[in-house]
């Protein structure tokens, strides 16, 4: 299949340069391989969201099962300081 692609003057400088660098022997080369790190780009950006729905999901799932509880952010930066400063001493 032939596939002709419109290019700004910058990206297709950006891929001429990587041709003339000698690791690419053609444009189609760096387009592919563009192409294959966007594809896996996007499946880690999938991943990344299907794993923040599911703390979501658990986080609701825990509030209405009623195991949350107040916290006192002052006690939790308290807590790291003192933990900080222990392995500061150390």
């Amino acid at each position: 299949m032939s596939l002709n692609v419109s290019l700004p003057p910058e990206l297709e400088n950006r891929v001429r340069q990587h041709v003339e660098s000698g690791l690419y022997s053609s444009a189609s080369e760096v387009i592919r391989e563009a192409l294959r790190l966007f594809e896996a780009y996007q499946g880690v950006q999938a991943a990344n969201l299907a794993a923040l729905q599911a703390d979501i999901a658990q986080g609701v799932a825990d509030t209405n099962a009623g195991r949350v509880r107040e916290v006192s952010m002052a006690a939790i930066k308290e807590r790291g300081r003192t933990i900080l400063a222990a392995q500061q001493s150390a």
